[in-house]
């Protein structure tokens, strides 16, 4: 049964805030593991350079160092391998003159008996094409044979057949076409004659490929408009080489990450992100490797990226097929530096000199770009337990030793554009001052708690920046606003589902009521805004909220008051928990209000975190809104529905015309509503 409408929401048009960033709807990519090569890039083939031996069993990959040793996350034993055909004894590993990395595969031929490597679990559709190429060295004479194959029997099979080997590498075309579906569809390379042949690499992607990019998942990105892009990491980036990454594909090195305890290709690097950020309509952002990389090489990348082409990489940029500067200007430095578990890790005082070191030559090259520092307030340093590393303390004072964003912000300043904060949110822990650790919540928080916990870490994260403006006053004279390039929100097994949708929606609001503060916001990862089944992809839950909030809510923050105050937070403040609980005075909805950048609609957005219908009165003030508008309302059914791709969708964005902006508004147990008029 609904309430009795004695919430009201009072909005006033003619009290406005910072204008809310593009970038608030940000994504983050961390290229590692299988976010990016599986997730994003068409490449069909794992290892298709060869970084393992050829052997019948699956390879071991090296030993687990640092943050992936004794985690069972990184246990990334492959799925897929190459193996030989012919035995094991006919496929050695050329490490004196291999065509790119350590090794490449020697096989060594027996005469008419077909004599190579395979690898398995290719997943292939009818009347599909694919196209690629190989790289093929050996014998003059060896007849080589390369096979796409669906099913057994003759005609379950393409084979383009390779006649022109010489001792030295060539690269040959390949193209198929499969008459059958496949989920285990086999490539075979296999030789006869007398002598050897060597392969250098092979590529096989569907032939839609949009610039080596799944075209499925680039049209479901493109709907979302986020902004802005982050790459290449994350934790990832700390041990990364850039220049692994650019120059032709098929002779970049594959290496072991060492993070992600994982094969990185290097298929896609700087060049390929950039494309994919033109593909999606998005700005770039890089994080240059403060952790094991230095200041020159972060320079160079600055100059890959923007320099003119009469620069040495400019030239390099150019001769690689782009000429023209890309002007990327959004730059990180560094990804959560403060944490002993990145690869370079040092203490505060030394990073500091480093970021200032870095910051200047990067500017030498470009002066026009945004430098993001690797910051973390009380609530980071806290959570990732750092503070008591560094000083003793659980949760540290403000600008002591363990207060990292504080150090930054006093001592590099003049070098800061904006200061990175990072944030995982979860409803099933909590910070305790007194135990000085984190512990579970009992008895279990109302749906309305659990929604909520992803905006208390953006007032927490909004309380220590006030903290900041009092203690710093340099911090006044020149204020750097926060990018929380890296958030996201967790309920236990229910990551795909709705039930984390009106958690965000509740983040949102809370940036936008700091809009001046928060520009930007990075959701980890942009793969979890759409489901895929290697064929087509869809929007999930999380993406149908991001791309309706994009589209459909305004720009410049409006006043919203009302009569019903957020309750006290339930537990003490400090680190992650703040003074005040996030929301507007609406409780236990949430509403937030935003006009166009013309200021022609106002969008009123209003969240149902409970489990139960409840009703709001709307008080407009300071403009007259037309008799006619509409609604965009995100509640389905269960709070568990999801959208998974080949299915039917369990959860879309309603659109409704509406007459008259009613005077009461009925809101769906754990809905999210949209209401957009047009300023009279």
């Amino acid at each position: 049964m609904s309430q009795t409408p004695d919430i009201t929401a009072a909005i006033d048009i003619s009290k406005t805030g910072a204008t809310i960033s593009k970038n608030m709807y940000g994504q983050f990519l961390e290229h590692g593991g299988d976010i990016v090569n599986e997730g994003l890039w068409s490449e069909m083939l794992v290892d298709r350079k060869f970084f393992y031996p050829i052997e019948t069993t699956a390879p071991t990959p090296p030993p687990a160092i640092g943050n992936a040793a004794g985690n069972p996350r990184f246990a990334n034993i492959p799925k897929r391998w190459w193996s030989p055909v012919g035995g094991d004894s006919v496929v050695t590993m050329d490490n004196k003159a291999p065509y790119t990395g350590d090794q490449s595969p020697k096989v060594r031929l027996g005469g008419a008996e077909p004599h190579g490597i395979k690898q398995s679990g290719l997943v292939i559709r009818a009347r599909k094409a694919y196209t690629g190429r190989i790289i093929l060295a050996g014998t003059p004479g060896t007849v080589v044979r390369i096979a796409l194959i669906w099913n057994d029997g003759a005609h379950g099979r393409q084979t383009i057949t390779v006649h022109s080997l010489s001792r030295g590498y060539r690269t040959y075309a390949l193209r198929y076409i499969a008459d059958a579906d496949s989920d285990n569809a086999v490539l075979e390379i296999t030789g006869t004659g007398r002598g050897q042949f060597h392969v250098g690499a092979v590529s096989l992607m569907p032939a839609d490929n949009v610039s080596g990019f799944r075209p499925e998942i680039i049209a479901v990105l493109r709907q979302l408009r986020f902004g802005v892009l982050r790459f290449p990491g994350g934790n990832f980036v700390s041990s990364y080489e850039w220049r692994d990454g650019v120059g032709s594909i098929d002779t970049r090195p594959p290496i072991f990450d060492p993070v992600w305890h994982a094969l990185q290709p290097n298929d896609v690097g700087t060049d390929e992100f950039l494309t994919l950020c033109r593909l999606v309509g998005v700005d770039p952002y890089i994080t240059v490797n403060a952790g094991f990389g230095d200041a020159w090489s972060a320079r160079e990348l600055v100059e890959y990226t923007n320099g003119a082409a009469t620069t040495p990489m400019g030239r390099w940029r150019t001769q690689n097929g782009h000429p023209a500067p890309y002007n990327v200007k959004l730059w990180g430095i560094g990804n959560e530096p403060w944490g002993d578990y990145q690869m370079g890790a040092m203490a505060l005082p030394q990073y500091e000199l480093k970021h200032s070191l870095f910051a200047k030559e990067m500017k030498k090259i470009d002066p026009t770009i945004t430098l993001i520092a690797g910051g973390a307030m009380p609530d980071v340093m806290e959570g990732a337990d750092q503070a008591r590393r560094i000083n003793g303390q659980y949760v540290p004072d403000y600008l002591s030793s363990a207060d990292w964003t504080g150090q930054l912000l006093l001592h590099c300043l003049p070098n800061i554009d904006m200061v990175s904060e990072h944030y995982y949110a979860s409803g099933s822990v909590h910070t305790d001052m007194r135990l000085g650790k984190k512990v579970p919540i009992e008895p279990p928080l109302s749906s309305i708690e659990l929604q909520r916990a992803a905006a208390v870490q953006v007032r927490a994260k909004y309380e220590h920046y006030e903290r900041y403006l009092e203690l710093i006053p340099a911090l006044r004279a020149k204020p750097v606003p926060i990018a929380i390039d890296e958030w996201a929100y967790f309920l236990p097994g229910k990551r795909d589902s709705y039930s984390t949708v009106p958690a965000y929606a509740w983040a949102f609001h809370e940036m936008f009521r700091h809009s001046e503060i928060f520009q930007m916001a990075n959701l980890t990862f942009a793969t979890s805004t759409f489901s895929s089944n290697g064929a087509e992809a869809v929007l999930n839950p999380t993406g149908l909220l991001f791309k309706m909030y994009r589209d459909h809510f305004g720009v410049i923050p409006v006043e919203v008051s009302g009569n019903s105050p957020q309750p006290k937070p339930r537990f003490p403040a400090g680190g992650d928990q703040p003074a005040i609980n996030p929301g507007s005075p609406t409780y236990p909805l949430d509403v937030s209000a935003a006009l166009s950048v013309d200021r022609k609609t106002l969008a009123i957005a209003v969240l149902n975190p409970s489990d139960v219908e409840q009703s709001l009165h709307l008080d407009i003030h300071g403009a007259a809104l037309a008799s006619a508008g509409k609604l965009w309302r995100m509640a389905p059914n269960s709070i568990d529905a999801t959208v998974k791709a080949g299915s039917p969708a369990e959860v879309k964005v309603e659109e409704q015309s509406l007459g008259t902006l009613p005077a009461v508004v009925t809101l769906r147990p754990y809905s999210v509503n949209i209401y957009s008029y047009p300023v009279q």
